[in-house]
């Protein structure tokens, strides 16, 4: 059979040929054309738009958060600082598994709860493509460890930053203060563009005080980076602008004297510049290290401090309110004078007691048998009750508060510190609104010796105590006397004009208390061993004031130091050189059997140190058994009743209990 061999059709195959290769160019003109349509768009239409997302794939902007200011004592000594340290830091959109991260990075840098407690916090309260802090301050050991382990960490980076840092810690921690962490409170009250890429603010103290004059202004710069978000170069920086340094009114020496004057028991001082307000030195006892609050305070660190019994965050300078006995009789003289009601030749009788006429209770002078006839000079030298109940009740309860009130009693003195309260100054107002009730002689008569309803911080007694120094002139205490731009640049003052003009109408009005205040430092007054061995005259007073209402008029004779000292406030006041003053003071002692000689010794190491801060040597210091434990070393004093306002923390003005019926008698 043979074998036939089939025809080639050689025009069908050209034609097939043909329309295969027409369809294939058509199909490439396609390509083409959908090629060049989608060059045209990407590379004409939206040329703009591409290229700046290109950029942003490459080019990313980091904030640069600025330096903060500096903060110096007035002699040039560094109180606040910034040190460099390094930290954790996680970007959230790059990392897949949040919950996988944060277990498996603990094997490799040690983190804590309360960081890992912070960064869940700020996490939610930052966007997702912002780097958040995990750890700060990071070892030598845990950089190196987690250098090794990065590859493993998608995200998380070692970032260098600035931390605070307070090289003398307790020393000033109620003044200074301390920067803590921003939370989400923070987020709602900042200024976002300012606040771009800072994580701490001022939560205390100068800190927050002066926050905007510290923080200073962000930069930024452009970062070029690879596609697992790593900077490879900086294209571009903008530097910040560092915040503002402050140089305070306080002299460390001085702060550190009277922080040591008190020997750890609980109390405040406050020394004040009379020619123009500045703060010297500022003291609460028991401290706390502001260290502990920079990058987060642990749970138990935080716990002892809000536990302890002697409370070392409470502010008794600034919030501590406390009767303030007898160191408010020479102002108490000084209205008698203005007002006319008396002449510092002026006598009264003491005989021990004072009876309002028509009533049968009569309020005791702590002598017996009283101190004789007295004028205004022995009055304030020997602290004379009698003398200053006749001298309220002539004033009356409305010219005493109105007096008063110049002096900032009942309100806050204005310093530059965040936190003052008011305290109360007794006034038929004040009781009205606070009780509902009328005001009766009874409480006239405490409120002449500092007693009853009168509540006073340390500051205020200070500010009025320096106020009377400087010859009535009021300023506003000031902590903050200087800000400077730069390390470079001198420091800028500070204006503090006086807030008003002289409190005190007649010279002579002022020379007689003055004389008394003199007298009460030589002797036989309360303060004439406190003195001794100083280079300059010292015009002072004592003040001993009770904590608990008295149920009886009787004397106690149970008059060993322990005992006093559990039921009294010790204060004294002074100011040097008495004929032109240039420091004021008031020191209290939450627990002190007398004035003079419990507080006393603080006020004269303040003054020691002072007078050297001024170049010259240290005085000798009296012996410290000048004062003899007895009721002659303060002769004040007491004759109760007052309800002393209870001591916290929280941010409501303190304000005392309505006293017992023993004192206030209608």
């Amino acid at each position: 059979m043979l074998n036939r061999r089939s025809i080639k059709d050689s025009r069908s195959e050209t034609a097939l040929f043909r329309r295969r290769a027409l369809v294939g160019f058509v199909l490439i003109l396609l390509g083409l054309t959908a090629l060049v349509t989608r060059f045209v768009y990407l590379q004409v239409l939206h040329h703009d738009e591409f290229v700046v997302r290109s950029e942003n794939n490459r080019v990313k902007p980091r904030a640069i958060p600025p330096a903060r200011g500096l903060i110096y004592d007035r002699s040039g000594v560094l109180l606040a600082d910034n040190v460099p340290a390094f930290r954790l830091e996680v970007v959230p959109e790059q990392v897949p598994d949040m919950s996988a991260l944060l277990a498996e990075i603990g094997a490799v840098v040690p983190i804590g709860s309360d960081d890992i407690d912070a960064f869940k916090k700020q996490l939610k309260q930052s966007r997702r493509f912002e780097s958040v802090p995990l750890k700060l301050r990071l070892t030598e050991d845990e950089i190196d460890r987690f250098a090794v382990n990065r590859w493993r960490f998608p995200g998380v980076d070692v970032v260098p930053y600035l931390t605070r840092r307070y090289p003398y810690g307790a020393h000033f921690a109620h003044v200074v203060g301390y920067v803590g962490r921003i939370d989400a409170d923070d987020l709602e009250r900042l200024d976002p563009v300012r606040y771009k890429g800072t994580s701490h603010v001022g939560r205390s103290g100068l800190e927050r005080s002066y926050e905007d004059v510290l923080h200073g202004t962000p930069g930024y710069e452009l970062v070029e980076v690879n596609a697992d978000g790593q900077t490879q170069r900086v294209l571009e920086r903008h530097p910040p602008v560092p915040g503002k340094n402050l140089y305070l009114s306080i002299d460390i020496r001085v702060q550190k004297a009277a922080e040591e004057a008190f020997d750890n028991r609980p109390g405040a001082a406050v020394a004040i510049d009379p020619r123009n307000g500045q703060v010297l030195a500022m003291v609460s006892v028991p401290s706390f290290d502001p260290n502990l609050f920079v990058n987060g305070i642990t749970h138990a660190d935080y716990s002892a401090l809000t536990t302890a019994e002697d409370k070392p965050l409470y502010n008794r300078a600034l919030r501590g309110v406390y009767p303030p006995g007898s160191t408010v009789k020479p102002l108490l003289a000084l209205g008698g004078l203005e007002y006319g009601v008396r002449r510092p030749e002026d006598t009264v009788l003491s005989t021990g007691e004072f009876c309002i006429p028509g009533q049968t209770r009569c309020y005791r002078d702590d002598r017996r048998g009283g101190d004789g006839t007295v004028n205004m000079v022995r009055a304030i030298q020997l602290s004379t009750n009698t003398y200053f109940y006749r001298l309220a009740l002539d004033l009356g309860i409305d010219r005493l508060s109105s007096f008063m009130s110049k002096f900032s009693f009942g309100r806050p003195t204005g310093v530059d510190l965040v936190g003052e309260v008011s305290g109360v100054l007794p006034s038929r107002e004040w009781k009205a609104g606070r009780y509902k009730q009328p005001w009766f002689p009874g409480e006239t008569v405490i409120s002449g010796i500092g007693q009853g309803y009168w509540a006073v911080t340390p500051m205020q007694l200070s500010h009025a105590i320096a106020t009377f120094a400087g010859h009535g002139t009021p300023y506003a205490p000031r902590v903050v006397m200087a800000t400077q731009s730069g390390v470079d640049s001198p420091p800028e003052p500070l204006a503090n004009p006086p807030t008003g003009p002289s409190l005190i109408q007649k010279p002579g009005d002022w020379a007689a208390v003055n004389q008394g205040m003199l007298a009460v430092m030589t002797g036989p007054g309360t303060g004439k061993n406190v003195g001794i061995g100083f280079p300059y005259a010292i015009a002072g007073k004592s003040g001993t004031a009770e904590r608990y209402s008295r149920t009886t008029n009787a004397y106690d004779e149970r008059r060993n130091n322990a005992y006093l000292a559990s039921r009294h406030r010790a204060w004294f006041v002074a100011y040097t050189p008495a004929e032109d003053p240039k420091i004021a003071v008031a020191a209290l002692l939450e627990s002190g059997a007398w004035g003079a000689q419990d507080a006393g010794p603080i006020v004269r190491k303040i003054l020691d140190a002072w007078v050297v801060q001024q170049g010259g040597t240290l005085p000798v210091s009296p012996p410290p058994t000048a004062t003899p434990a007895s009721p002659v070393a303060d002769p004040s004093e007491v004759i109760g009743p007052t309800i002393e306002p209870p001591m916290d923390n929280s941010d409501s003005d303190d304000i005392p209990a309505i006293p017992s019926s023993s004192g206030a008698n209608p």
